[in-house]
This record gives C-alpha cells, sequence and structure tokens, in this order.
C-alpha cells in the first residue's frame, strides 16, 4: 500500500490527520470426527482500518479491498462519516510513545517446524486417544486451529508500528454415556511450540472429567463453602469484564465508579493485565490506537488500581491511556488472578462438606455486569470429608460477584485460560448460595 499517497491526498481533501491499521491473518482450522476429517480450511483474510480528523469529528471506516486506487473513495467516505458525527468529545489520532517493548518470541513461532500433514495426523492422533480410552465415548471429535497476524499501524504524525504474532490450539471434546446419562467434556492447549500439545495429557483429561460426570444429580439448597475450579472461574471473569471497562465507569454502569485505591476484594485477589504473555495472540507492545501497552495489577492485593482504558476514556478522567483500545473497543489482553500456592489436591482436603464448581452455563444472560449479580447453573462435584463423593447437575449458583472476590480464602496454583484468553486459579469461596432440589 502507498502509505505516501493516502498522506497526501487526505492532506489534499482537508483532513486534518489520518491512521491506517491493517491486519492480515493466516487461518488453519482441521475438525476430525469420529474418525473422519470433517472440517479442513486454509484461509488468508486482510482488513483495512482508516480513522481521520475532519473539522474536529472522527470519521472511519473498513474495508477488505485494499487497492491504492480505491484511496479517493476511501477518503470520501471518511468524511462523509464525520459529517454525521454529533459528538463534542475530543478525537486524537496518536503520534506514539518514546518506546515499545520488544517481544520476538510472539511471532518466533516452532509451528512452522510441522508441517500441513504433521497438523493433520496430530488432530487424527487426539481424536484416535479419546476414542481409544473407554467403552463409553460414544461421540469424539479433536481440533487444531492456527492464526499468524500481521498488523500494521501508520499515521500521518509519523507513527509507523508492526507486529508478527503467531499461536495455535490443539484440542477435543466427547460425549460418553452410560445406560441412563449423557455428559460431555473438553480440553485444549493453546500455544506457538508445538512441544506443549501432550496429546495423551489432553485426552486423559476430557475423558476422565466426561466419564465422572455420569449419574451427576442434583443436590440439597443451603449454603455451602465451594471450590470454583479454574476454568469455571475464568468463564465468570468473563462475564463480569465490564466493571473494570473506563467507559462504563464513566456511564454509571460499573459498581467500581469512584473505588480507585479502595479495597474491593480480598487481600489474597491480584487481577493482572499482561500483553507480553508469551504464547497468546492477545499479547503485543501496542494496541490498536498505537498507544504502548503495559503489565498492570487491575486490582492489586484487593485494592482497585486502574480500570482499562483508550485514549478518549482517558482524557476524560485525565490520566493516559492504559493502552487497551482493541477492535473499536475496551478490551484486555491477557487477563487472570494470579495464582496461589495451593495444590488443587490439597484444597479440596480442606472442604469437609462442599462443591467443586467445574463449569458454569448462562453467563451471558445470567450476570449483570453493572450490579455484580447473577444465578447461574452449575456442574460439579459434592465434597464430603476432604473426598468426592459424587458428581452434582442441575442446581443454581447465585450472589454478587464482587461479594465473591471479598470471599475468597484460597487461591490454587493451577491457572487454566480460556480460548479469549480469560485466566484463572481455583478459587475457594466461603458461604455461597446454591438452589437445588
Amino acid at each position: 500500500m502507498n502509505f505516501e499517497l493516502l498522506f497526501k491526498r487526505a492532506k489534499d481533501k482537508g483532513l486534518e490527520d489520518i491512521q491506517v491499521h491493517i491486519e492480515k491473518t493466516q487461518d488453519v482450522n482441521l475438525h476430525v470426527f469420529n474418525g473422519e476429517l470433517d472440517k479442513h480450511q486454509i484461509a488468508d483474510t486482510q482488513r483495512l482500518n482508516l480513522k481521520a480528523i475532519y473539522r474536529g469529528k472522527m470519521g472511519k471506516m473498513t474495508t477488505e479491498a485494499i487497492d491504492d486506487a480505491n484511496i479517493d473513495t476511501w477518503l470520501d467516505r471518511l468524511i462523509d462519516s464525520a459529517k454525521v458525527i454529533e459528538s463534542d468529545d475530543e478525537v486524537f489520532i496518536y503520534e506514539g510513545d518514546a518506546s515499545y517493548k520488544d517481544i520476538p518470541e510472539l511471532s518466533d513461532s516452532k509451528l512452522d517446524d510441522l508441517s500441513h500433514e504433521e497438523k493433520q495426523a496430530l488432530t487424527f492422533e487426539l481424536e484416535r486417544k479419546v476414542k481409544a480410552l473407554d467403552d463409553r465415548v460414544k461421540i469424539s471429535q479433536a481440533f487444531y486451529g492456527e492464526a499468524t497476524k500481521h498488523v500494521i499501524i501508520k499515521n500521518s504524525k509519523g507513527l509507523d508500528l508492526s507486529k508478527d504474532v503467531t499461536s495455535a490450539v490443539l484440542g477435543a471434546d466427547c460425549v460418553v454415556r452410560s445406560e441412563d446419562d449423557s455428559r460431555s467434556s473438553f480440553d485444549f492447549v493453546q500455544t506457538n511450540d508445538p512441544r506443549d500439545f501432550d496429546l495423551d495429557d489432553i485426552a486423559k483429561n476430557v475423558v476422565e472429567r466426561g466419564v465422572s460426570l455420569l449419574g451427576a444429580k442434583s443436590l440439597k439448597s443451603g449454603k455451602y463453602n465451594i471450590l470454583l475450579e479454574n476454568r469455571a472461574s475464568a468463564t465468570l471473569l468473563q462475564g463480569f469484564l465490564g466493571m473494570f471497562n473506563a467507559e462504563s465507569v464513566q456511564k454509571g454502569m460499573s459498581k467500581l465508579q469512584g473505588k480507585i485505591q479502595e479495597k474491593i476484594a480480598s487481600n489474597n485477589i491480584t487481577l493482572i493485565d499482561d500483553p507480553f504473555m508469551l504464547k497468546s495472540t492477545k499479547s503485543g507492545s501496542f494496541d490498536d490506537e498505537g498507544v504502548a501497552t503495559s503489565y498492570k495489577k487491575i486490582i492489586d492485593q484487593g485494592t482497585l488500581t486502574t480500570y482499562l482504558y483508550d485514549m478518549k476514556t482517558a482524557k476524560k478522567d485525565g490520566v493516559k491511556s492504559t493502552g487497551n483500545a482493541f477492535s473499536g473497543a475496551i478490551s484486555p489482553t491477557n487477563i487472570y488472578f494470579e495464582a496461589g500456592q495451593s495444590t488443587f489436591d490439597d484444597m479440596v482436603k480442606t472442604l469437609e462438606n462442599g462443591l467443586i464448581i467445574t463449569s458454569v452455563q448462562g453467563v451471558h444472560s445470567g450476570t449483570n455486569p453493572i450490579s455484580g449479580d447473577f444465578s447461574l447453573q452449575a456442574t460439579g462435584y459434592k465434597i464430603k470429608d476432604g473426598d468426592i463423593e459424587r458428581p452434582i447437575a442441575l442446581f443454581t449458583i447465585a450472589g454478587n460477584y464482587l461479594e465473591w472476590l471479598n470471599n475468597v480464602v484460597d487461591l490454587g496454583n493451577d491457572i487454566k485460560f480460556t480460548f479469549s484468553y480469560f485466566g484463572s486459579p481455583t478459587l475457594r469461596i466461603n458461604d455461597v448460595a446454591v438452589s437445588g432440589e
């Protein structure tokens, strides 16, 4: 793309400043279902995002047809977009930070050492291992996904940034059946190093989880001390992300408004946003506005230290952007609760009469990120005298997320991330209301 021509024509048309954001992605998706290749997709995509200031307003446009012949058309669309903006908020094209962290490991991927045929063979082998582990596995499937991103940001103020990130996911899921019950489960590994793919471990986790939940029934309503397992905790965190979004706070749509430097959680809770975490496609040294990203503790030992900002919301609060502007919104990079010291097995042994919550359903509809309240259907295990007594299902957990964070008495050392890079260790939370039989 001819950036100099774009910037010159933008100036000729009266645009004050202009910024280009180009993202090119190469995707590989493989899916093996019951021993057969069910999906085989290789795709290259590209997207151009332009934003420009015209008479004090920000115009924006997006296209997948990146061709210099369209430059004048793009600029006219930007002007038209700016003309309809009614907001008086100050707008910005960022000149850049003094320095940006170098993270060569994000693009230095060993995935290229595997041929496409070898990646396909890995997926077939994982599905075979899942199927072979137990006769009760009736449906099995494995999947492999790989994405290589190349991002360029340039603007008329001299900003010139680029990054390459490669990552892959290998996982499996299955349906297991007994005479009177059926359960499903899944597991996966995300990385840019194929040496992290332990097929036996993934298969074992998938099948053992499914089989262990067979025969699950509800339990008596009441209050229980629980272990909120890592994946369930990470899923619940995702439902309440809006609480930490500066835009939500400024609109009065977060209970955390005015709570900076106040205690909002137990002393053992530290919530981190880490854009430098290796092996993640969410990592990088700059956000979509060209602001340098930073490692930050959103909650530090129970104290709220910051919200997540883009440039517009940061200006309103008189602070610097935290570098969390992505895809037109404020978003985290890799966000997770810092791990504790306890092993999962040791945490189970501390429960005399409690529950392990392994999964929660309906997070998008059953959570209120404004009030913090939630009511969710859950699955897990009943604990008696420090041992798993039986699987449980068809019960509801309810409460307030901030109250839960204040009731966390222990954290495991077993951080697990979701596909969206929300992470958590297992949390022990006391006095949780449960509705069952």
